[in-house]
């Protein structure tokens, strides 16, 4: 008998054997799931259903998958699991950018896509074990219970993992961490050494912080390696 999860998934793609795939797998760990198999029928179904998660074929009828994630985007901090063909780099990186948090490759291994979508859920659900409730550096105070950021008292309009990975920032504050380490305590699991999901949300998380009037630049780049979180001059 499978465990009942906490978890309403949207599924969207336009191919039934993928789609059946997906549901029996999902199911059988015990989430809810809602299919759509075209683009518009994702966002009426998003907006219906606010589901937990979503995962999102990029190619689609009409509407497709990056005007979808785009759309999602502008209502919410929904994650959004990406499926792309192995040949479309292009979309791929562009889908990151706009603000999904994961992606998996087609044709990809269901064990695989499973543990990433245990990974998004148990990140986006609860604060980590022995999680402190504010913790601040600077001007930036992250609430990791209330899972709201500000910068100078205003308000950072976060996704989860934008949240999240500010969250790691600031608890390391000062200290280089590299673009593996950030996907270990971030994403959760093992990213086979492909490391563009950091970067892309490295630089939303920069945008965000440029929109609250902040400076970019507290997050450096330390070359060949990672990132840091600049600590104030005290």
């Amino acid at each position: 008998m499978s465990h009942k999860r906490s978890g309403r998934i949207l599924v969207v793609d336009d191919e039934r054997s993928i789609t059946d795939l997906l549901v029996y797998n999902l199911q059988r760990s015990g989430y809810q799931v809602v299919v759509a198999c075209d683009g518009r029928q994702a966002l009426r179904l998003a907006q219906a259903e606010r589901p937990d998660l979503v995962i999102l074929d990029l190619m689609l009828p009409g509407l497709d998958g990056l005007d979808v994630c785009r759309a999602l985007r502008r209502e919410g901090s929904t994650p959004i699991i990406m499926l792309t063909a192995r040949d479309e780099e292009i979309d791929r990186v562009v889908g990151l950018e706009l603000g999904a948090d994961d992606y998996v490759t087609k044709p990809f291994s269901v064990r695989e896509l499973m543990a990433r979508v245990k990974a998004v859920l148990r990140r986006t659900t609860s604060p980590g074990a022995g999680a402190v409730a504010v913790r601040r550096e600077g001007l930036l105070e992250v609430d990791t219970l209330a899972r709201e950021a500000r910068l100078a008292g205003v308000l950072l309009s976060l996704s989860h993992l934008e949240f999240d990975l500010l969250e790691v920032l600031v608890r390391h504050s000062g200290q280089v961490l590299s673009r593996e380490q950030l996907l270990d305590q971030v994403w959760g699991y093992d990213y086979y050494g492909d490391t563009r999901a950091v970067d892309s949300a490295i630089k939303r998380l920069r945008a965000r912080l440029r929109e609250a009037g902040g400076d970019p630049a507290i997050i450096s780049t330390v070359r060949g390696t990672g990132y840091r979180l600049e600590r104030p001059e005290r």
